[in-house]
């Protein structure tokens, strides 16, 4: 394989290593300040998140968070992914509810023939029908991979390209929409959630290996 269509496919590969917005029962955060939330899913591997939110009370109630991620795997630390952002209601009736997330993401991907660190960004909508006690609400969103720094190995160079450059790439294609369904049920302290859906690349042409998207999540609200 050609250097640059490794390039390619690299920056295609850390592109589609999502993150995915805390899910959140809007209806269920009256006296809530603080949210802890674990999750297990799937996105082209098993992986585990833990992630801390803030609830901001003003006029227009909105969320800060971070969140952590990390494969399953041998070496913990070899792939990871990291996302700081906001999630706001745009449309806050009694039961409807419309929320808008905005997500900075750095991402690292490693294996023997090559290291990627990946910064990129998220947008999200959500649309649903909100309870108390339970939830459920269309998703969609965009993920894209902006930029993304190579250091490639001594095997890279010895087996594929001896004169290959390390340092920063600019994808031409590192994008991917989401769309889905998260749903949920509130209890006074806790939310349990499921997020599920389907991806597809930013030019709709094509599809990842495994184009679905599987998370469980958990929430501890203080």
């Amino acid at each position: 394989m050609k250097p640059t269509k490794i390039i390619i496919v690299a920056i295609a590969l850390i592109g589609s290593l999502h993150l995915y917005s805390q899910t959140l029962n809007w209806n269920s955060l009256d006296s809530t300040k603080h949210i802890v939330n674990v999750g297990i899913g799937w996105d082209y591997s098993l992986y585990y998140s833990l992630g801390y939110a803030y609830k901001v009370d003003t006029n227009t109630p909105f969320i800060l968070h971070a969140n952590f991620s990390i494969p399953s795997g041998e070496t913990l630390l070899d792939d990871f992914k990291t996302k700081i952002g906001v999630q706001v209601i745009l449309l806050n009736k009694p039961n409807l509810k419309g929320a808008l997330s905005l997500n900075g993401i750095y991402r690292r991907y490693e294996n023997p023939l090559v290291r990627l660190q990946n910064f990129g960004s998220e947008f999200k909508g959500s649309f649903g029908y909100y309870k108390p006690r339970w939830f459920v609400a269309g998703e969609v969103g965009f993920d894209k991979a902006i930029v993304t720094h190579f250091k490639h190995s001594q095997s890279y160079r010895e087996i594929i390209y001896q004169d290959v450059k390390d340092g920063w790439y600019e994808p031409t294609t590192g994008g991917h929409f989401l769309y889905g369904i998260q749903s949920g049920y509130s209890f006074k302290k806790s939310d349990i959630t499921l997020n599920i859906g389907f991806v597809t690349t930013q030019d709709f042409k094509t599809t990842p290996l495994i184009p679905y998207y599987l998370m469980f999540g958990y929430n501890y609200k203080i």
